[in-house]
This record gives structure tokens, sequence and C-alpha cells, in this order.
């Protein structure tokens, strides 16, 4: 059973278009702030200044550890075109071991 020396975390946030998420993707890779990060394209429905929005959106699930959630914040926001960007963490609670043992050895 797997027994955590960090706790693992998904990082999610959406960008405008295609390039962004590849960039963003590939600097939090190389940085090691996440281990992995899948991008999906999305539509998105929203209320932003009174209006009934509707995007096209890339999702960026980032898996990581929850040690590393303020610097990816910080690098997120910093790399981002958006006003107020998504960017959520949720908690794994249980998952393959020697996946989650990776997550943690990659973030190091």
């Amino acid at each position: 059973m797997y027994k955590p020396k960090m706790k693992n975390i998904i990082v999610i946030t959406t960008v405008r278009s295609r390039n962004e998420a590849k960039e963003l993707a590939k600097k939090i890779v190389l940085s090691k702030l996440g281990a992995c990060v899948q991008v999906s394209k999305i539509k998105s429905y929203y209320k932003w200044k009174e209006n009934l929005e509707t995007s096209d959106e890339f999702r960026l699930m980032i898996k990581t550890v929850n040690k590393k959630y303020e610097a990816l914040e910080k690098f997120i926001l910093k790399n981002h075109k958006y006003d107020v960007p998504q960017i959520i963490a949720i908690n794994i609670s249980k998952g393959y071991d020697k996946y989650l043992n990776w997550i943690n050895e990659e973030t190091k």
C-alpha cells in the first residue's frame, strides 16, 4: 500500500491556445514543478463582467506534490495571459503506488 512521503496533487489551469499550453507544460516539467502535464482541448462557459462567455481553451492537468504548489502558482501567474486564471489543486487520495512515487521523484 502507498505510504506517501509527500502529498500528491493535481493542479489545473486553462489557457487560450495550444501553443501557450505546450510552452507552459514544457517549462513546468523542465523546472520540476510538475512531473507530468496533460493538455486537452475544452469548451468553457462562464460569466465575465456580467456577460455569458464561451471560449475554446486548453486545460493543463499538472501532477505534482503539495510542497511545490506555491512555486507552481507563482510560475503560472507569471507566465499566464488571463487577468484571473484558474489555478486549483485537487488532492490525490489514492492511486497506483509506482506512479505516485514517480511523481515524487520527478519533482525533487
